[in-house]
C-alpha cells in the first residue's frame, strides 16, 4: 500500500450561534488571531450531516503562531444554529472538551480569570499535565493544558489546539481506532476515577475511565506548527452517555469534527476502508481539487466507533499574500518537509493587517 502522513490536527471546528463574536472572543481570550482562510458560500458535498441538503455557511481557519491545531469557527448562513437540546454532561458521545495549549498555566490562569469569571483553578490530568479548564461564552469547555514548547514567540502564554476530549461508549474499541487510524498508539495514562474536583460539566464528579493517547513525532509541512496532541478518551461508568450531535446537523454549535492535516489522501482513504471505516464524505471523488475561499485541497470524514466525525484535510494551494498572488503550491514539495518559519510569520503580519 502507498505511504501517507497524518501531520497533526489541522483545526478543530467550533460551531456558533455568533460568527463574529465567536471570533471577537477567541482573539481577546486566546490569541487565535492568525486568520488563514475565510468562505461565506454553499456546503454542496457534506449532505449526510445537512439534512440531505446543501447548507449555507460563514466560516473561517484561524490559527495561533505559538503552536498547535487551528479554530474553525462555523455559523450557518442561512438557518438558524440548533443547540443541544440538553445539558452535555462528562462523557456524553462525541468531542465535549477541545484541549488548548499553554505554555505557563499558573500564569494564564491569573491573566485570565482576572478578566473571565467561566474558570476553574488548575489541577493534574491523569498523566501529571497541568491544566483548567474554561467555558466560552457559548458555553463550549477548553481544557487548557501545559506545554513548554513554543513554534514562534509571540510574547503570549497560549497557543492553538492540543487535541480533544471525546465521549466512548466502549473504551477498547475506541482505543484501538485512534491508536491503529490515526496514530495515537502511546498510552500516556489508563485511569479510573472522578474527572474533575470542579463542576464545569455536568458529570464531572462521577467515576469514568479516562485514556490519554499521544503519537510519535508527526511529519510533514505543517508538522511543526501543529505540534504535538493528545485525544482522551472518556467512558461514563455512571450514566448512560447521550450522543451530542443526534438530532442535529454538522455545523450546529458545539465541537463539530476533530481534523487532520494529511498527504496522500487515496492511500489514506484505501487505509481507512481496510480498518472498517470508508470515507463517509469525499469532496474530490473524481480527483479534482476542492477550492475553499483563498485556498484549495482535499477533504473527506470518517466517524468513529460512535459516530463522531474525524476529517481530513490534504492542502494543494495555501495563501501566504494573497494580494501579491503569493500562494504554495504543496504539490511541488517534499512532503515530508517542514515549511520554513518566516512563511508563517509573513502570514501573521498579513492577517493581523486586516483585522
Amino acid at each position: 500500500m502507498e505511504r501517507f502522513l497524518i501531520s497533526g490536527i489541522q483545526q478543530i471546528g467550533v460551531g456558533t450561534e455568533d460568527f463574529r463574536k465567536s471570533w471577537d472572543w477567541y482573539i481577546d481570550m486566546f490569541g487565535i488571531d492568525v486568520k488563514i482562510l475565510e468562505d461565506d458560500t454553499v456546503a454542496e458535498r457534506m449532505l449526510p450531516y445537512t439534512g440531505g441538503k446543501p447548507q449555507q455557511r460563514h466560516a473561517c481557519i484561524a490559527v495561533s503562531l505559538l503552536g498547535g491545531g487551528g479554530f474553525e469557527i462555523w455559523q450557518y448562513s442561512k438557518r438558524k444554529p440548533v443547540s443541544c437540546p440538553f445539558t452535555i454532561s462528562v462523557g456524553d458521545l462525541g468531542i465535549f472538551a477541545a484541549k488548548l495549549n499553554c505554555s505557563d498555566i499558573a500564569a494564564f490562569y491569573r491573566e485570565l480569570s482576572a478578566k473571565w469569571e467561566h474558570c476553574t483553578s488548575p489541577e493534574l490530568l491523569p498523566d501529571g499535565t497541568p491544566c483548567f479548564y474554561v467555558r466560552d461564552l457559548y458555553g463550549n469547555i477548553f481544557q487548557i493544558v501545559e506545554n513548554r514548547k513554543v513554534f514562534i514567540n509571540q510574547g503570549r502564554l497560549t497557543g492553538g489546539m492540543a487535541g480533544a476530549v471525546i465521549g466512548v461508549s466502549d473504551m477498547e474499541a475506541s482505543v484501538k481506532f485512534y491508536s491503529e487510524v490515526l496514530g495515537y498508539s502511546i498510552v500516556r495514562s489508563d485511569s479510573t476515577g472522578i474527572f474533575s474536583k470542579h463542576d464545569i460539566m455536568p458529570g464531572a464528579g462521577m467515576n469514568c475511565r479516562r485514556v490519554i493517547l499521544a503519537s510519535e513525532k508527526r511529519k510533514g509541512a505543517f508538522a511543526e506548527l501543529f505540534g504535538d496532541s493528545t485525544i482522551e478518551l472518556v467512558q461514563a461508568l455512571e450514566r448512560t452517555p447521550r450522543k451530542i450531535y443526534e438530532g442535529r446537523y454538522w455545523g450546529d454549535p458545539g465541537f463539530i469534527q476533530v481534523c487532520f492535516d494529511v498527504t496522500n489522501m487515496t492511500a489514506l482513504g484505501a487505509f481507512c476502508k481496510e480498518h472498517g471505516h470508508p470515507f463517509t464524505v469525499d469532496s474530490c471523488p473524481d480527483g479534482r481539487k476542492f477550492d475553499m475561499g483563498d485556498a484549495s485541497g482535499h477533504f473527506t470524514y470518517i466517524e468513529d466507533p460512535d459516530g463522531t466525525l474525524i476529517e481530513f484535510v490534504e492542502t494543494h494551494k495555501v495563501p501566504v499574500v494573497k494580494k501579491l498572488g503569493w500562494f504554495i503550491d504543496m504539490s511541488r514539495r517534499n512532503p515530508e518537509k517542514p515549511l520554513p518559519k518566516f512563511l508563517f510569520r509573513m502570514m501573521g503580519i498579513v492577517s493581523r493587517q486586516k483585522k
